[in-house]
């Protein structure tokens, strides 16, 4: 049996330029959200620490100057839920076609196939 070795920490110096791989774009839309991720792109690299800085104390929800791993989880559940709840929002109007608030079956196919039926 394997014997646990010490936890590294996978902290980067704060001189180091953070460099994205090609998939960052996902964990951007996934740490901010896709509109806040899209903001972040206009930013500088001053002004995106700055907001990070921000985001990263609303995260610490004990406010103990750490994230672990559960606010860390609990945050991301946060913006993805709110970017679905977003997203459901912007689509409802096109399925709701008679606008009574509610999407009957024949809405549904008919904003989601129309044209092939």
């Amino acid at each position: 049996l394997g014997k646990p070795t010490a936890r590294q920490e996978r902290a980067r110096p704060a001189a180091a330029q953070h460099e994205d791989r090609p998939g960052f774009q996902y964990d951007h839309e996934a740490f901010l959200g896709k509109e806040e991720a899209r903001s972040f792109d206009q930013l500088s690299p001053e002004e995106s620490r700055e907001r990070l800085g921000k985001i990263v104390d609303r995260i610490d929800d004990n406010k103990d100057g750490y994230i672990t791993t559960e606010e860390l989880k609990t945050w991301i559940k946060r913006v993805q839920k709110r970017y679905i709840y977003e997203n459901v929002a912007k689509v409802w109007k096109d399925y709701d076609l008679n606008k009574d608030d509610k999407i009957a079956w024949e809405e549904y196919k008919q904003a989601t196939y129309g044209y092939y039926l």
